[in-house]
């Protein structure tokens, strides 16, 4: 048994989960779900945060919004943020499918306008997700900021870019923008950050207050 494989069997990913991704598979939706030890990751932190309010920057099909709905309390609710209306129905299904209706609501449209409105609305998150286009993770940070409230954890996925974060030469918008992100995940003076070198690399962070 290889490494890999002794994972998926201490997680045992349940049916449902397995159900999304295959569901997403169909749908030809890119393959870009959060790894289920990433996923049950969310679910633990939601829970040990006892977060009442998750907001998700970037919905695909649904999967890491099940991860992090299951974490929240009977009242809990998440805002998953969506720029195409397709894969928004896709991800309200599958939430729906797993119990997890009554705890999402979906915005469509892209995600920097949604960040506005939802600070326009006044809302602070206590976790804050982040998997969406990654030339703006850096503005995503700085709303994540700005609808945080002491405590609040800030994730991200793909942080690593597939390693193209460590080659400062590369012009391409991505790395340049995932570099300028981890650095101030790193610097901020209201954050203490970690960033783990699993998968395509993932971080935490908590507002300090």
């Amino acid at each position: 048994m290889d490494r890999a494989a002794y994972v998926s069997d201490f997680l045992q990913e349940d049916a449902m989960l397995r159900t999304v991704r295959q569901r997403i598979a169909d749908a030809g939706l890119p393959a870009i779900s959060v790894a289920p030890e990433l996923g049950r990751l969310l679910t633990l932190l939601v829970k040990t945060a006892r977060a009442e309010t998750v907001l998700e920057i970037g919905a695909l099909g649904g999967y890491s919004g099940i991860c992090l709905a299951r974490g929240l309390g009977p009242e809990g609710k998440l805002i998953s943020l969506e720029l195409k209306p397709e894969f928004a129905e896709l991800a309200r299904d599958n939430l729906a499918d797993a119990g997890l209706a009554d705890k999402v609501e979906y915005r469509v449209g892209p995600a920097l306008d949604s960040l506005a409105q939802l600070a326009r609305e006044g809302w602070r998150f206590d976790v804050v997700f982040i998997d969406a286009d990654k030339p703006n993770y850096p503005q995503y940070l700085d709303y994540a900021l700005a609808l945080s409230r002491p405590g609040t954890l800030i994730l991200a996925d793909n942080v690593l870019l597939g390693d193209r974060v460590l080659d400062e030469t590369l012009p391409h918008p991505s790395p340049v923008a995932m570099r300028t992100f981890n650095q101030r995940m790193k610097a901020n003076p209201r954050l203490e950050a970690t960033l783990l070198p699993v998968h395509d690399g993932f971080s935490i962070a908590r507002v300090l207050p």
